[in-house]
């Protein structure tokens, strides 16, 4: 049973930050990429920012520049931290990680439930 938990989001003025954290739990033999997606009401899924295991990122044009994603392997926690937020930002904020986890089985996709961030203008 594998877990993604996030955590950090709320409710910011535009031009201000938050950070969001996301924590992997449950048996976990290794992690690739993780990621932060959004979803605005009536918009689809959309990719924020994604982190290799080797620390190499990407970052939806949008939020370059404002956006900084990093992980901590030790604690298979993947961060997001949001600066000079706008109110388009404004969208519940998805975790994704790539877990193996075991020696030998194949590597899947896991989501987290979800965070509120909401900026005002």
């Amino acid at each position: 049973q594998v877990q993604l938990v996030e955590s950090g989001g709320g409710l910011v003025q535009a031009g201000g930050s938050l950070r969001l954290s996301c924590a992997a739990s449950g048996s976990i033999f290794s992690i690739n990429a993780m990621g932060w997606y959004r979803q605005a009401p009536g918009n689809q899924r959309e990719l924020v920012a994604t982190i290799t295991s080797a620390s190499s990122t990407n970052y939806a044009d949008s939020v370059k520049g404002r956006f900084t994603i990093s992980r901590d392997n030790a604690k298979k926690t993947v961060y997001l931290q949001m600066n000079s937020l706008k109110p388009e930002d404004t969208a519940v904020y998805y975790c994704n990680a790539e877990i193996i986890t075991g020696r030998f089985r194949p590597l899947y996709d896991y989501w987290g439930q979800g965070t509120q961030v909401t900026v005002s203008s």
